[in-house]
């Protein structure tokens, strides 16, 4: 008998880019072997790939939500796997993100069902069905509003209907620029997200000398007093410096009453802080205490000044003083520096001042970049200010169920304390 013709459908074929995706094979004959890959471009032409070897059952079917990877990028029951492993092709840079620059184009994915197994890099079998996925970071109605208000830049991301709806303020780390599609998947979520730059954007300064608490006060002031932001206080989440920015603003301003610190010091790192009379002075790097790798990757995990040494305590956040909660979320093996380390220093001083206003997710394998789900995992990446690659850690598999575990943990956290 003719064999009928296999098939691949991918569902939903366009959806929010945090949400899974169910994928199916049919028409295969029973027991087949068959790669499947994952192929996007991003917003500057620059492919990434993935791969997973894939037998059929006795039907000649493949559910990727009950069926094990066998080889490939990954192994086991993945039913994301094809998107968290996409990394940069072979003939590309490698160390290179893949993060959308722009919100409003969704992120167009092809997944391919090759025959036979095909190792990663390998030129891959004759193509026996193909789908295309589209991976929303903005979903239908989202406003997205560019800011210039007093010194306050970036993009305000509106759910869509009336609200009022909880507001936040989302910040990355010393990259810079302003990076949105956090905020804009946050808004799909139905919250009003602020993503805030803080230098090396439009007329912000270019590099990260100093801070001034006053900017990120006027920007929780603008937020909060928006008509469609639910009162009294907002959130505020950050990542890397940005985390330790989130922590010292629920510290200083009382609009603040939720922070998300992830992967963040306790205490101030890099750039003075200055708020007023006061200044935090910024922990320094040693540039002494940096390994290189026979690749040319850069290991800067013990290169930050140690919090804990009494000589830097003028540097340390009194979080103590804030009256809202924290939710802190780290990766055990974040290779960026000991953000551990910083959580259980930031706990052991809430504590000490009798305070259980908050709640630790501690991810084993995870590094130290978590972003929302599906967000392919990069162990080292290029880094912006040093221009070199460097080592975020994690493994591949624990650090994506990191990433969709505490999406899930972040948005109840900012539910409960904003409403």
């Amino acid at each position: 008998p003719a064999r009928r013709a296999a098939s691949l459908a991918v569902s939903p074929a366009a959806g929010p880019a945090d949400e899974r995706v169910e994928t199916r094979v049919a028409g295969l004959s029973p027991g087949q072997p068959v790669t499947l890959r994952a192929v996007a471009a991003d917003d500057r032409g620059c492919l990434f790939q993935s791969c997973a070897h894939y037998r059929a059952d006795s039907r000649g079917e493949l559910h990727l939500d009950t069926d094990a990877s066998h080889g490939g990028d990954y192994t086991g029951v993945e039913p994301m796997g094809l998107f968290w492993s996409l990394a940069p092709a072979g003939m590309e840079k490698p160390y290179q993100r893949l993060v959308p620059r722009s919100t409003g184009a969704p992120m167009k994915v092809e997944v391919l069902v090759h025959q036979g197994h095909s190792p990663p890099g390998a030129m891959p079998g004759p193509v026996v069905a193909k789908a295309e996925v589209q991976r929303l970071f903005t979903a239908p109605g989202v406003r997205r509003i560019r800011l210039k208000e007093g010194v306050v830049r970036g993009s305000l991301f509106l759910p869509p209907g009336d609200g009022p709806f909880p507001g936040v303020i989302d910040m990355y780390g010393d990259e810079g620029g302003l990076i949105e599609f956090r905020s804009s998947l946050l808004a799909t979520h139905g919250f009003a997200t602020l993503s805030l730059p803080y230098f090396d954007f439009e007329d912000l300064p270019k590099v990260m000398k100093e801070l001034k608490l006053e900017y990120f006060e006027e920007a929780a002031r603008f937020l909060q007093r928006h008509p469609k932001v639910k009162g009294p206080g907002v959130g505020v989440i950050g990542t890397g410096k940005g985390a330790e920015l989130a922590l010292s603003m629920i510290t200083f301003l009382p609009e603040v009453v939720a922070a998300v610190s992830i992967s963040g010091c306790s205490s101030n790192t890099v750039a003075d802080l200055h708020y007023g009379e006061m200044t935090l002075p910024g922990l320094r790097f040693d540039m002494n205490k940096v390994s290189v790798s026979d690749t040319g990757v850069f290991d800067i995990f013990e290169a930050l000044d140690d919090p804990a040494n009494p000589a830097n305590s003028p540097c340390v956040i009194p979080i103590e003083k804030a009256e809202g909660h924290f939710l802190l979320v780290v990766g055990e093996d974040d290779r960026m520096w000991k953000s551990s380390l910083y959580a259980e220093l930031a706990i052991r001083r809430l504590r000490q001042h009798g305070k259980e206003n908050f709640e630790l997710l501690s991810y084993p394998g995870a590094g130290h970049r978590i972003d929302p789900p599906s967000t392919p995992f990069c162990q080292v990446a290029m880094d912006r200010v040093l221009g070199v690659p460097v080592l975020g850690g994690g493994e591949s598999k624990a650090h994506a169920h990191a990433q969709e575990h505490s999406w899930g943990k972040i948005q109840e956290f900012l539910h409960l304390y904003l409403g």
